[in-house]
């Protein structure tokens, strides 16, 4: 696995390196080589961040932390970073049962977790409405959602306002 390191206002160190990379080497068993990851260190505060992002293919997996100590979050991370992938393994197994031959990764190994697979609670259909980029803040913000989709006036295309982490507001510009 490929490992590449960002760092905002934080050293990365060697030991940080060596520790990490070895906590990694135990997703090689769910991944070819091909694989890379991006491991975000940041200092906020008195506080560390560390992001780590795996991506495989068209697929992404991604968690963070945020604690006292930048080695703290590495155990904080990489569990979160496994379930997800254990869980995409066994999406993956089961529509190869339902009969979809869909293969991603060449060495990908699968290990059953019960339960994994989220169910709809509830299906929205509703029409775009053309608006502008503050309209649709104006919305979102009305209806007390985390985002909102939306047609965009300017451009014609359909694009998501949403709530950011740190309050701010983010906008997503689809190309379909």
């Amino acid at each position: 696995m490929k490992v590449n390191y960002v760092s905002k206002n934080y050293k990365v160190s060697t030991k940080f390196k060596e520790i990490l990379e070895k906590k990694l080497d135990k997703f090689s068993k769910y991944f070819d080589k091909s694989v890379t990851a991006k491991v975000n260190c940041e200092a906020q505060d008195r506080r560390e961040k560390l992001e780590i992002t795996i991506s495989s293919g068209s697929y992404y997996f991604r968690a963070e932390a945020v604690s006292d100590n930048m080695y703290n979050n590495i155990d904080l991370v990489l569990p979160k970073l496994e379930r997800q992938v254990t869980r995409l393994g066994s999406r993956l197994k089961s529509r190869k049962r339902a009969g979809t031959d869909e293969t991603i990764f060449s060495s990908f190994e699968v290990f059953e977790e019960e339960n994994t697979v989220p169910m709809i609670a509830k299906k929205k259909k509703f029409t775009l409405e053309p608006m502008m980029v503050e309209d649709a803040i104006f919305h979102m913000e009305a209806l007390d959602h985390d985002f909102y989709a939306f047609l965009n006036q300017m451009t014609g295309e359909v694009n998501l306002v949403y709530k950011r982490r740190d309050g701010k507001t983010g906008l997503i510009e689809l190309d379909y």
